[in-house]
């Protein structure tokens, strides 16, 4: 049968990912923006919404294979009393309405996948994070323990629910990737900071294939990390940067240059000086493979021909 997979805030980078693995005739996509879309591209078409309310684009419920909701403003900001309120809000609003939605309709998703970060651990230093662990302190905590209690809100019994807890999300021409490769490029592909933190990461290909390993594996429920089972150190990581566009050097970037600096580009030092090491038990257990386990392979794929 055909798929109908609906992806709420997929016009970012996350959803392009999606969008290209599910690029086919077998499946149709929906997605949910708040921009006033009135096209339709190929087996995709768009749905208004306004992230918080009930409204005409839960009728294209009905029926589906899965709602992904990946909606969320981006941390790459200050943490300003304002932004802190919309860093949650835009979370919660639209995971609380999707569960609304989904309880009203008389036939809803099969599945709900809701996105959510490895952040909830905050900076966890070299402890090793799964499914059981206990979550961090601190305000990037805060926003995923929020996320996580409107997800499980609503009562769906019709529906199977997922949340992903996502490392950083490596992907080709853009994202997270892009301005670590140009510190590397221009010779600032050094440690940043101590060096020390545990970054968890995971290759866009392998983003989607959990996703769709979630879809199809109707035993699969709760929390789940998704993440490479090879988290590494911020001097790993940017040794690869510098070896994907073949710069041997990279000067340091002490930690007292990046929050300097964090302040004039308008964001949070921490986003880069913390850290975190994210691993599944349940991907492991059920002998998920991985295409990119290790970073240096992921991002020499991604970097090749590219940026």
């Amino acid at each position: 049968m055909k798929q109908k997979i609906i992806i709420a805030g997929g016009t970012g980078f996350l959803g392009s990912s999606l969008r290209n693995k599910y690029s086919n005739e077998d499946t149709e996509i929906v997605i949910l923006s708040r921009k006033p879309y009135s096209h339709k591209e190929g087996n995709i078409s768009y749905v208004h919404w306004d992230a918080k309310t009930l409204g005409n684009w839960t009728s294209c419920l009905e029926g589906s294979t899965v709602i992904i909701n990946l909606v969320g403003k981006s941390v790459n900001c200050r943490y300003t009393e304002e932004n802190k309120k919309e860093l949650i809000a835009s979370r919660v609003d639209a995971t609380a309405i999707i569960g609304k939605a989904i309880s009203i309709s008389e036939n809803p998703p099969k599945v709900w996948i809701n996105a959510g970060s490895a952040a909830i651990f905050g900076d966890a230093g070299l402890v090793v994070k799964n499914e059981n662990s206990t979550p961090g302190i601190g305000f990037s905590p805060q926003i995923c323990k929020e996320w996580e209690k409107a997800f499980y809100k609503t009562e769906t019994p019709k529906t199977r629910k997922v949340f992903l807890r996502i490392g950083l999300v490596l992907q080709r021409g853009g994202g997270i990737l892009k301005p670590f490769l140009n510190l590397a490029r221009f010779g600032l592909g050094g440690k940043i900071g101590s060096g020390k933190q545990y970054m968890s990461w995971i290759h866009e290909e392998d983003f989607a294939n959990i996703i769709d390993w979630v879809i199809q594996e109707k035993s699969i429920e709760g929390i789940l990390h998704c993440a490479s089972p090879y988290p590494v150190t911020n001097k790993e990581f940017m040794k690869s940067m510098r070896s994907a566009v073949s710069i041997p050097f990279g000067l340091p970037n002490p930690e007292f240059l990046i929050r300097l600096g964090a302040v004039f580009i308008g964001t949070e030092p921490e986003l880069v000086l913390s850290g975190r090491r994210v691993v599944s038990r349940i991907l492991e257990e059920n002998n998920f493979k991985f295409k990119y386990p290790h970073l240096a392979d992921a991002v020499r794929q991604l970097a090749k021909n590219k940026e």
